[in-house]
This record gives structure tokens, sequence and C-alpha cells, in this order.
């Protein structure tokens, strides 16, 4: 009973590290950007996840100052997560115009034929 407790209290750095070791996974095996792409997006998920996970504290309300409140929640990690998934957004929406651009001069996205077609005399 002891073990099922503390993986319900854990699942969530579960799922946080499951999705970190898959999108680091589709990073490393796949040769295709778009592929490659979507395995940073998973990652940097699992990032915002590490972040969150523990600034939930429970009973914790807005940092509004009244008597009848004595445990807040700190909004910073919220905020900073929020400015990250911006940050994200525009850096995926760069990744996919570059990969757009390296299809039209090589005609493929994927890694391994760029390669040999850039080492070609």
């Amino acid at each position: 009973m002891k073990s099922f407790q503390t993986f319900v209290e854990t699942y969530n750095y579960l799922v946080t590290v499951f999705l970190m070791v898959a999108g680091l996974y589709v990073v490393i095996a796949r040769g295709n950007m778009i592929k490659k792409l979507i395995g940073l997006s998973l990652f940097q998920t699992s990032v915002y996840l590490l972040y969150l996970a523990p600034a939930k504290i429970d009973g914790g309300t807005a940092p509004i100052l009244d008597a009848a409140y004595t445990v807040y929640s700190n909004p910073l990690p919220h905020v900073l997560i929020l400015t990250a998934i911006v940050v994200g957004v525009a850096t995926l929406a760069l990744g996919l115009a570059l990969v757009v651009r390296v299809h039209e001069a090589y005609g493929t996205i994927d890694e391994d034929e760029i390669f040999a077609e850039s080492e070609e005399p």
C-alpha cells in the first residue's frame, strides 16, 4: 500500500521523465527534421511540467493579503512558463520555416540525404 501511495504522489514526475526521454530519443534517433522539431517540443513540454509540478501548493491561494488566508502560492513559476511557451512557439515556427527553406534547397528534409548530397564532389 505504501508503494501505491508513493506512486500516486509522484506520478506527475514519472510522466515528466517519460516525456523527456521520449523527446530526447526522437531528437537523437530520427533523421527527419520535422520529427526532430516534434521531439524538441516534447522535451520542452516536459521541462514546463518539471517547473510547474512543485509550484502547486495544496490549499494555497493567490498572493492577496487577507486575514482569512495563511497559505499562498507563488505565481512566478507560472508566469515564467507562460513566457517560455511563447518563446517555444516562436522557436518552433522558426524551425519549421527553416525546414521549408532546406526542402526548397535540397528537395528533402532527411539529414542523411542532405549530408550525402553535400559530400558529393
